[in-house]
């Protein structure tokens, strides 16, 4: 662990901590217990925060939280935060997940710099604290099987029973537990465990597993190892070697806190202090790893990246930006209390910042031929168009215009009710940065009755979308250009559960059956406007009076493929009251 080199040094970083903590807009119990450890000189002066996840799958909203709390504060106390894998368990991680992590955590724009760690790395170092506990005579080579070993820990209103391998002789340990390291017994024979208090109302106090038997290949050690060490002796202790200041974690580990601090304590080493907070829930969603595994590898959705999930490669895929999700993450708090967030409270977020970034076009999800008649044929008119109203450095863009267009279905009616301002015979429409148009016939399927074309006549002085002569229409229309029209398929999402809170479903019911049927609905005979041609994958967009879309990885020279973000207008509360 690193200390400052003076008393001076210390001082200094305790004022320019104090002051980045006075200029934060946020104050929350961790802060405040992180102030007090900075007037009392506790650390130093120093903060020092870690994101420790475990690499058996990817990230998802409620890692940005923690990654947000832990990395967010130590940036505004002008500290250090680590990024560490906590990779003991080699039969769920994978390099895989390792890189996926690296990436998503860059993503959200924090960067560890040359403090990324692996629990894997201590092996020997646990190891030798392990044989110290021993020597010390607070840990013994256990022989029950894990049935007998539940029978003998008892349970939260009767107390254990010790076990009948409790009192060998520490040369005995020592001998048992190298035997287990050398390989010299089965998987599952031996364990290793602390010897601490079977009568302990805190079942994690009740001499708990440090060490297993398990002959599993390991994504960075190979076969060298064939015991691991437990999350509960690794997490501490780990966080002690690298000298972490404050060990921010999820709520469900407060409980495990008196058994970090034993170990930390037994072994007489550097001790960082605990603090929890409550782990994020989010409607219409499941955050659980083993359930998100449980979806991409019974091709429930399509990867670990689909755009239904709430996994951070899948937002990113979706068009989430990560400056929404951390505003996202800032503006729920935090709390030591479970609270169940609205989904709608994302979106929010999503749809606050892309309409300052993202550039308005034009896009027809469910074509119709509009073909004006009293319009030049095989003429084709430039015309101007705002990038984006919220950000006048956007400028402008040139858009095609032509006498046959596409427009949306839904945007016309033959027998409009009342308050449908859109195109109907006989009426007059805007056309978004073009001209007034009015709607004087229809051309039918003979067969189906469809409408193929809808003929109507402009006004040439209405150039621009506004008349001069001051007359005003109700009605405006996004559009594009038939013969420079590109393209595209457009994916629409919805909740990927139809359960309001899938996770806490009755016991007994299979969350599984929650699924949406029409989370996905593929559209494949969109048009957009030329200028999209050549977008980037992750290019984002507002579709004008549709949505928030991205470019998806999907989308070939010959294609676009989009994934709508999020619709322009808050769905959620409509959905409450209905």
């Amino acid at each position: 662990m690193k200390q400052s080199n003076s008393n001076l040094d210390s001082q200094k970083n305790r004022d320019t901590n104090q002051e980045n903590s006075n200029n934060t807009s946020q104050s929350n119990f961790i802060r405040q217990a992180i102030d007090e450890d900075l007037t009392n000189n506790r650390f130093d002066g120093r903060v020092h925060t870690r994101f420790p996840p475990e690499p058996s799958g990817y990230l998802h909203i409620g890692h940005a939280k923690a990654i947000c709390i832990s990395f967010g504060i130590a940036e505004d106390y002008n500290g250090l935060y680590n990024l560490r894998f906590d990779d003991s368990n080699p039969i769920t991680e994978e390099s895989e997940y390792v890189e996926a992590i690296k990436r998503d955590v860059h993503w959200l724009g924090f960067d560890w710099k040359e403090r990324e760690y692996y629990a894997s790395d201590y092996f020997e170092t646990l190891y030798e604290y392990a044989a110290k506990l021993i020597e010390k005579g607070k840990a013994f080579v256990c022989d029950l099987t894990p049935d007998e070993m539940k029978t003998y820990r008892g349970t939260l209103v009767t107390p254990g029973k010790d076990s009948p391998y409790r009192n060998r002789t520490t040369e005995e340990n020592l001998t048992l537990f190298q035997g287990m390291r050398d390989g010299e017994f089965p998987d599952g024979s031996r364990t290793l465990r602390a010897k601490i208090d079977m009568s302990s109302p805190n079942l994690n106090m009740r001499d708990p597993v440090m060490y297993r038997v398990l002959r599993s290949h390991h994504y960075r050690h190979g076969d060298n190892w064939c015991i691991y060490p437990t999350y509960d002796f690794t997490h501490g202790q780990s966080d002690s070697i690298e000298g972490v200041t404050h060990s921010l974690c999820d709520v469900q580990f407060e409980d495990h806190r008196p058994l970090y601090d034993w170990f930390l304590e037994s072994l007489e080493i550097y001790q960082p202090r605990q603090i929890e907070f409550a782990r994020l829930n989010l409607t219409y969603t499941v955050l659980g790893k083993r359930k998100l595994k449980i979806l991409v590898e019974d091709s429930h959705v399509n990867g670990w990246d689909d755009p239904r999930l709430p996994t951070l490669a899948g937002m990113r895929r979706r068009g989430y930006t990560p400056e929404a999700i951390r505003d996202f993450c800032n503006r729920i708090g935090v709390s030591k209390a479970d609270n169940l967030i609205e989904l709608g409270q994302l979106e929010y977020s999503i749809r606050n910042d892309l309409n300052l970034r993202a550039p308005r076009v034009m896009a027809v999800l469910n074509p119709v031929k509009v073909i004006i008649d009293n319009y030049p044929e095989k003429q084709v008119e430039m015309l101007d168009a705002e990038n984006n109203p919220e950000d006048e450095s956007a400028g402008t863009r040139e858009i095609p215009f032509s006498r046959e267009i596409y427009i949306e279905r839904d945007d016309f009616m033959e027998d409009p009710p009342r308050k449908f301002y859109r195109l109907a015979p006989g009426r007059e429409v805007r056309l978004k940065h073009a001209y007034y148009i009015t709607c004087q016939d229809v051309i039918k399927d003979d067969q189906t009755g469809e409408i193929v074309e809808i003929h109507c006549t402009y006004d040439p002085d209405t150039k621009g979308g506004w008349s001069d002569d001051g007359r005003r229409v109700q009605g405006t229309l996004h559009w594009v250009s038939v013969d420079q029209a590109v393209d595209a398929e457009v994916r629409l999402y919805d909740t990927l559960f139809t359960e309001r809170e899938p996770e806490n479903a009755a016991e007994g019911t299979d969350w599984i059956q929650f699924l949406n049927p029409n989370s996905l609905e593929i559209l494949e005979n969109c048009k957009v406007e030329p200028g999209l041609l050549n977008s980037e994958s992750e290019s984002r967009y507002q579709f004008l009076r549709t949505g928030y879309f991205c470019v998806d990885s999907d989308s070939t020279p010959d294609k676009l493929v989009f994934n709508r973000t999020v619709p322009l207008r808050d769905s959620w509360a409509k959905m409450q009251k209905g």
